[in-house]
């Protein structure tokens, strides 16, 4: 266990580290004294505040929205551009929510301040309200970053539901991000859902493509149950919905994601080899599942997610509305 600790202290003082490079571009209260007065985040806040009161999953559409986001190209907006050929546009993006809030947002915004803050921004200052709303831990983010004047679908190179470690990992690695703050990431699916689509064929009624076979991964209980219960092997049931944790916490984000790993009952691929045998990653899993790190661990991981491949000073522009360029 001992060589275990080390690697948790190291993935922590390397999440710091990286926290610290991004410092001298983004500011803490950034907004500060640049809207009259009113005061930026506290407008935010009460836009997803009165959002989240109506539709409580809004936090799991945020946190999609901040990871399709800064995975492509960094946060930088670019997922919120309408039209042909853009980001929005690209088959991982197509069930991604949330655009709508982050509109309401930017008019409100316009209103008392034009032309200050970016879409960019209203995107993780939401996610972080959002995330303290449904039970995590409150965090502090940055800002100060500016909208990227580009948006391709062809840049949109996220990794799929039946990804190995290794793949994700390397994903990860591209962004400037270890193994443990994947880890963590992931963890955003304890408020997710997916649907009967996603699992049918690749955990459980084609593993590993043949024909009738199910996933030995899944607990065989569970397996009985999504198949005879849940999403029956016909067309009529692809459009389900699958809790990616257990439905009584499915609102709320907390630790149990990690629990239902160990239990064999992760619902995506991706998801469930973060557990599997020999996998690098699954000593994480216990330590998410068996302590309290989960609760302030996460809030870091985002953090470091938000910062990747920014914009700031005179960089890009800030949008006058988020779904298209000035």
């Amino acid at each position: 266990m001992a060589h275990r600790r080390a690697a948790f202290l190291l993935a922590v003082a390397l999440t710091v580290l990286g926290l610290a490079t991004t410092q001298a571009q983004l500011q803490n209260g950034f907004y500060k004294g640049k809207c009259g007065a009113n005061d930026v985040e506290a407008i935010v806040q009460g836009v997803v505040k009165a959002r989240f009161s109506r539709e409580p999953a809004v936090v799991a559409h945020l946190l999609r929205l901040q990871f399709h986001e800064c995975g492509v190209n960094g946060c930088d907006g670019g997922l919120l551009i309408d039209g042909p050929g853009t980001e929005k546009t690209a088959p991982p993006n197509l069930s991604v929510k949330g655009y709508d809030l982050i509109a309401d947002v930017k008019t409100e915004l316009e209103k008392r301040c034009p032309g200050v803050v970016s879409c960019s921004d209203i995107e993780i200052l939401a996610t972080r309200d959002a995330v303290r709303l449904a039970g995590g831990n409150a965090y502090t983010v940055r800002t100060g970053r500016r909208d990227r004047r580009q948006s391709k679908a062809g840049d949109v190179n996220l990794p799929g539901p039946e990804s190995t470690v290794a793949q994700a990992t390397a994903f990860f690695g591209k962004l400037g991000l270890g193994q443990m703050d994947m880890v963590l990431l992931l963890g955003a699916h304890t408020v997710g859902v997916t649907h009967c689509s996603a699992i049918k064929s690749s955990r459980l009624y084609s593993y590993g493509g043949k024909a009738g076979a199910t996933d030995p991964n899944l607990d065989p209980y569970y397996a009985f149950v999504y198949k005879n219960y849940v999403c029956p092997n016909k067309p009529s049931t692809d459009n389900t919905v699958v809790f990616l944790d257990d439905q009584w916490s499915a609102l709320k984000v907390d630790k149990s994601f990690y629990k239902m790993l160990q239990k064999r009952r992760g619902v995506l691929s991706v998801d469930q080899n973060l557990y599997g045998h020999g996998a690098p990653t699954r000593w994480m899993v216990d330590m998410l599942a068996n302590t309290e790190n989960f609760s302030w661990l996460f809030p870091q991981a985002l953090v470091k997610l938000s910062e990747v491949n920014v914009l700031t000073g005179a960089q890009g522009e800030i949008r006058r509305v988020c779904n298209k360029f000035n």
